[in-house]
C-alpha cells in the first residue's frame, strides 16, 4: 500500500515515534517567557570554548548527551544522526559529530533544518532503516551574525523588522518503539520564491513558503485548520505571521484561532529588545522539544502540524542581489493519549 498521498505529503502506515526530545539554550532564551521549560540554561555564551563557532559544537553536544540520558539509551543506538545549522559547510555539526561518531547526514535547510531533519528521520525510521535516529538542529547568536550579517564588534543596528537568533539547539530521538509522541504523517516543501530581498525582514520572506506548504498539507490530509490543536511556524515573527494568516485568508482557510509562531514565543520583546521575534535553526528546535510536545505527551493536545520556515539566502547571493527564497516542511504529530 503506497504511503503518499495528495500532491506532495506522506501518511505513514508504520508510524515512527518521538521517543524522547531535549533542549540546551542561552541566557537569553532562558530569561524568556519559556526560560523555566528548557532542559539546560547555559549563562556562559562561549560554552566553555574559545571561539563562537566552536560555542555551537557543544551546545549540540550537550543536547545530544541530554536527549540520550533522558531517553536512558546509549549513542551506539542511534543508527543515524540528521542534524544541521546555520554555518558554511554547517561547521557547528561537522565538528560536534566528530565526538558523537554518528553517521552523519548533515542538512541544510536554513531555519526549517529541524523540520527536515524530522521529515527524514521519521521516514528512516518507519521504512525500517534504522530502530533509532537522532533528529537535532542548532543556532547560535554570535556564530550567524558573523555568518550572516556582521561581527558583534561592528555594533551594527538592527531594524524593527529584523529577528533575534536564537541561541540553542533542539534534538529529538526519533524511534521504532513507543514514546513521547509520534510522527504520522509530514509534508516536505518546496522553495517558494517571490523576490523579496529584504534579509533583515525575514518573516516577509518566509511566510510564503508556510503558506504553501500548509495549504498543501490541509489539502492533502483532507483537513480543515480546526483539526489540529495548532499549527506551529518556525519563525515568521510578528511581521510574518500577520502575512502568513492573510495569505490563507486568501486561499479561503483561516488559521488565526489556531496558529503559533516558535519566534513570537520564545521572546518578550518589550522587555528583550528582539524586534520581529527569534529566529535561527534552534528557535523551532528547542520550542519543540521544551513547549509543543510536553502538550502532546500530556494528552492536553491531540495534534500539531509543526511547519519550521527557512530563508535561503547566503552572503554570495545576497552580495549578489539576488532574492531571499524560502521553504517550509510540515511534521505532524500527535499525541500518544
Amino acid at each position: 500500500m503506497t504511503q503518499q498521498i495528495g500532491k506532495q505529503s506522506i501518511k505513514f502506515d508504520n508510524e515512527p515515534y518521538i521517543l524522547e526530545s531535549a533542549s540546551v539554550v542561552g541566557d537569553k532564551e532562558g530569561n524568556g517567557p519559556l526560560g523555566a521549560l528548557f532542559d539546560n540554561v547555559e549563562k556562559d555564551p562561549m560554552f566553555g570554548m574559545k571561539t563562537w563557532e566552536q560555542a555551537e559544537s557543544e551546545c549540540q553536544k550537550k543536547a545530544v548527551q541530554l536527549v540520550l540520558d533522558k531517553a536512558d539509551i546509549t549513542k551506539s543506538r542511534l543508527r543515524y544522526m540528521f542534524g544541521g545549522d546555520l554555518l558554511a559547510q554547517l561547521i557547528a555539526t561537522s565538528f560536534s559529530a566528530v565526538e558523537l561518531e554518528i553517521p552523519l547526514f548533515g542538512l541544510y535547510g536554513a531555519c526549517s533544518t529541524m523540520g527536515e531533519s524530522l521529515c527524514l528521520a521519521g521516514m528512516c525510521v518507519s521504512g525500517g532503516f534504522a530502530d533509532y535516529a537522532l533528529a537535532m538542529a542548532s543556532s547560535h547568536f554570535a556564530s550567524v551574525e558573523k555568518e550572516f550579517r556582521f561581527p558583534l564588534e561592528y555594533g551594527n543596528q538592527r531594524p524593527y523588522s529584523a529577528s533575534w537568533t536564537v541561541t540553542g539547539c533542539g534534538a529529538v530521538i526519533v524511534s521504532s518503539t513507543p514514546g513521547i509522541a509520534r510522527i504520522s504523517g509530514i509534508t516536505p516543501g518546496k522553495i517558494v520564491d517571490w523576490g523579496l530581498k529584504d534579509s533583515m525582514n525575514m518573516g516577509a520572506c518566509m511566510a510564503p513558503a508556510a503558506a504553501d506548504t500548509i495549504y498543501q498539507n490541509l489539502q492533502d490530509f483532507e483537513r480543515a485548520p480546526q483539526d489540529y490543536d495548532r499549527i506551529i511556524t518556525g519563525d515568521l515573527g510578528t511581521i510574518g505571521s500577520k502575512i502568513l494568516i492573510d495569505l490563507l485568508k486568501d486561499k479561503g482557510m483561516n488559521i488565526s484561532g489556531c496558529h503559533m509562531d516558535c519566534g513570537v514565543e520564545i521572546f518578550n520583546d518589550d522587555r528583550q529588545d528582539t524586534h520581529a521575534g527569534g529566529s535561527g535553526c534552534g528557535c523551532s528546535a528547542v520550542t519543540l522539544s521544551a513547549y509543543v510536545l510536553p502538550k502532546l505527551k500530556s494528552g492536553e493536545w491531540k495534534r500539531v502540524l509543526f511547519v519550521p520556515t527557512g530563508a535561503l539566502l547566503s552572503k554570495v547571493s545576497f552580495n549578489e542581489g539576488e532574492s531571499v527564497p524560502g521553504i517550509a516542511h510540515g511534521v505532524v504529530i500527535e499525541s500518544m493519549n
